[in-house]
């Protein structure tokens, strides 16, 4: 396995492109995206369980049910949510004149937004381009497409990785856009993934679904679950393996590239959260089962004071404690140990920023259910680095859990403060 470049459209038989259509007119770059497949592909999808959703998602996933697709289509600046029968007839208009355009059925088309709630949103600044939004489907469009599904997020987010499965060559393609109101739950912001991977639709959904709980899953920004949350998977075959129809080798191969593509973006969005100035990882591990190992790492990356004292570089470890406490998660504090690691220079924007720093340095804080004396200063310029870590070591079994996060700084009270006007 390997990762490359190309993003959506490294898989055969995949182009793309972004396009200016002025949704929200202060935008000056790309705020429309098109994913398109040379073939109908099997496809399957996870979504928001926001009890209130975008009128994208309800028609997405009515079109997704099937088990095809063949084209996505995505806009940044207006969510389409909360915006009733005009908003779903919106988002049924998209599809068609994208069908229309493209040649293809409407029902293979999938739709997503992202940006403000509660407006209506401006179709036709979207239909009247999607000629020249077509047109440009490149192998290069990725690049534009990316940037395109991007709101308040600073960093575009996508991530390519090829592996061999029966025998063949076979390719994963991603981007996603996550910044704020992120909070998983059994879906992430918006994210797309393309592969030439021939896999039946039933086992697609089955390691989309199986992958996105170790990885988007454990990713919370700031504990709001969105009302657009959708990750999509698109397979077109075109690789020529052997269709996988069970589980097995190929199914084990296939799942692992999905999990380290996805963890790839779990960690750049967390590092991306808005206002963000560290990425904290914590990794648990000694647990009794992966459900709790999970459940207790993804209470500490949530912890809005845990957050707080990581902008403030603060090894105030009580704060973790208290938020694996109150979790609801099995753990024996008695003999739970607590540290904090990072690299010199690692920087969160490479999400795999341990092995993009240099030496590691690390401090025990907490051991056995015990505070110990530890040097303040050295623990101050453990948590200065960009990439940090807490290690929280349990004494309760053999499962392992890692969540993904940012701290809490003051920029994202003025990010969100007037996003809307």
């Amino acid at each position: 396995m390997q990762f490359i470049d190309g993003g959506v459209t490294a898989p055969i038989g995949f182009t793309a492109n972004g396009i200016l259509n002025h949704i929200k007119q202060s935008r000056k770059t790309p705020d429309t995206a098109l994913i398109y497949s040379e073939t109908l592909c099997t496809a399957a999808g996870v979504f928001t369980q926001n009890r209130v959703k975008a009128e994208c998602v309800k028609l997405t996933k009515a079109h997704i049910q099937d088990g095809k697709a063949q084209a996505v289509i995505a806009n940044s600046g207006n969510a389409n949510a909360c915006t009733g029968r005009q908003g779903y007839e919106n988002a049924e208009k998209t599809a068609v004149c994208v069908a229309k355009t493209l040649g293809i059925d409407a029902n293979n088309v999938l739709v997503c937004s992202t940006g403000v709630i509660g407006q209506q949103l401006p179709i036709e600044k979207i239909t009247d381009n999607l000629k020249t939004l077509a047109d440009g489907l490149s192998k290069q469009g990725h690049e534009t497409a990316r940037q395109a599904i991007m709101t308040t997020d600073t960093q575009y987010k996508e991530c390519a990785v090829q592996t061999v499965i029966g025998g063949k060559t076979v390719t994963l393609g991603t981007m996603a856009k996550g910044s704020g109101m992120i909070h998983i739950n059994l879906g992430t912001m918006l994210g797309f993934i393309t592969t030439d991977c021939a896999i039946s639709a039933e086992m697609l959904k089955k390691a989309l679904l199986e992958s996105a709980q170790g990885t988007y899953n454990c990713v919370s920004i700031d504990g709001d679950t969105s009302t657009n949350d959708t990750l999509l998977c698109l397979a077109n075959g075109m690789a020529g393996n052997a269709e996988i129809t069970s589980e097995g080798k190929d199914y084990d191969a296939f799942l692992a590239a999905l999990n380290a593509l996805n963890t790839q973006m779990a960690m750049k969005i967390a590092a991306d959260g808005e206002g963000a100035s560290h990425l904290i990882t914590c990794n648990v591990v000694g647990a009794d089962t992966v459900q709790n190992a999970r459940g207790l790492a993804k209470a500490v990356i949530c912890s809005n004071l845990v957050k707080a004292a990581f902008f403030g570089r603060d090894a105030n470890w009580g704060r973790i404690l208290d938020a694996m406490g109150y979790s609801g998660f099995n753990f024996t504090p008695e003999t739970t140990s607590v540290s904090f690691v990072s690299r010199n220079g690692a920087k969160r924007y490479f999400a795999d920023g341990a092995q993009n720093g240099g030496e590691e340095q690390s401090i025990r804080v907490f051991e056995n259910g015990v505070p110990l004396n530890f040097d303040e200063d050295k623990a101050k310029a453990i948590l200065s680095e960009e990439a940090v870590e807490i290690l929280v070591e349990l004494k309760d079994g053999n499962a392992a859990g890692t969540a993904w996060g940012c701290d809490l700084t003051y920029d994202y009270v003025k990010i969100n403060g007037d996003y809307r006007t």
